[in-house]
């Protein structure tokens, strides 16, 4: 389809506008641009890998670096507390490196004198981790650096803290293994999306599931799901108990619906395109009953060949139902197509450059 020269002129909603592109813009200096974008997203522009896998604190602002690593820490801080409280004593197994180490942990107790409680979870983690993040940083680039070091360390940290705090017994205690992994699934997704705001990553097993996808050009979400899936198997086999691996997933489903949220926020608004043979009444019950923007578009149908007039706006989702009887009244006979809208940027919505300026900020 391609976008007619009348368009509604509204607040709301904007329409792309053709550019012409200069003769400077044609020809960027490679060199210039490698230089005003450094970051591991423009690291195929460079010729040369940069010897050291950390990132030059002087290439980043003091601001920002004081940012990142804030959220780092306290996302740490709390994956760490959904580990200790909730996972850990309650065997439940969230995947990746941390579920390997909670099934280690929970089948070695009593058989180290030094660790009667079984093997550290945070220490375990750690030794996993390290070969991990070097792996990563051999087969998947250098975005691999400072901040994923100090996310696996942080984490480790502090939970082998949180389990020396409840050597006599657990801090928050509860019988119910279904809140555990509630509670569990929800305080380690806000962990990590606070880790994950920060640009940082926590290495783990994950690095598994991206070099295998790289190398066999498949999905990497196919193969995370089958490595946690591996974990929580490996979970009920040394475990011996059909509990740990639904409640493990509830955990997991849990986690991510938790980070999906706050990275991506709680979308209320909808795109809607609505095809009609009554486009200009259309057009005023969307501008005036609706109050909404909107751009014309013209296409054409695939079996008739007549000519298409569309209609496509963005609403809140609670204007859907008052659209629909709209749509209606004005033409009972139009297509009407309801699509979710993750991210909705410029004029009349959140302004694209302040979005742009806070993410570097």
């Amino acid at each position: 389809m391609k976008a007619e020269d009348k368009s509604l002129q509204e607040p709301d909603a904007g329409e792309p506008q053709k550019e012409e592109v200069s003769e400077n813009a044609k020809t960027v200096d490679k060199a210039e641009f490698a230089k005003a974008y450094s970051g591991p997203y423009f690291s195929d522009i460079k010729k040369d890998r940069p010897l050291k896998p950390f990132v030059l604190l002087s290439e980043l602002s003091r601001k920002r670096l004081v940012r990142d690593y804030f959220l780092i820490i306290l996302g740490s801080a709390i994956a760490a507390a959904a580990y200790s409280f909730f996972c850990a004593p309650h065997s439940i197994v969230p995947g990746g490196v941390y579920g390997i180490t909670i099934v280690l942990n929970a089948i070695s107790k009593g058989w180290f004198e030094a660790f009667p409680d079984g093997l550290p979870i945070g220490t375990m983690a750690l030794f996993f981790n390290i070969p991990l993040w070097l792996a990563a940083y051999r087969f998947l680039g250098h975005h691999y650096g400072l901040k994923t070091v100090v996310t696996f360390v942080a984490t480790a940290v502090f939970t082998d803290l949180y389990t020396s705090l409840q050597a006599n017994g657990p801090l928050i205690n509860t019988d119910n293994d279904l809140l555990a992994a509630i509670y569990g699934g929800a305080v380690l997704g806000v962990g990590v999306s606070l880790i994950f705001k920060a640009k940082g990553t926590s290495a783990g097993t994950d690095v598994l599931a991206k070099i295998i996808a790289k190398y066999t050009h498949n999905n990497v979400g196919i193969y995370i799901t089958i490595v946690d899936s591996i974990v929580v198997l490996l979970g009920l086999i040394a475990l011996r108990s059909w509990e740990i691996p639904l409640y493990s997933w509830i955990t997991i489903f849990v986690y991510g619906r938790v980070v999906d949220t706050i990275m991506e926020g709680v979308r209320t608004e909808k795109a809607v395109l609505i095809i009609t043979d009554k486009p200009m009444e259309m057009r005023d019950a969307v501008l005036f009953t609706m109050h909404r923007g909107g751009t014309f578009l013209q296409g054409k149908g695939l079996y008739s060949g007549d000519e298409k007039h569309i209609i496509y706006t963005v609403l809140p989702k609670t204007q859907i139902g008052i659209l629909r009887e709209v749509v209606n009244q004005v033409d009972p006979n139009a297509f009407l197509t309801v699509l979710p809208a993750y991210e909705i940027l410029g004029k009349g919505f959140r302004n694209l450059q302040k979005t742009i300026a806070d993410a570097k900020d």
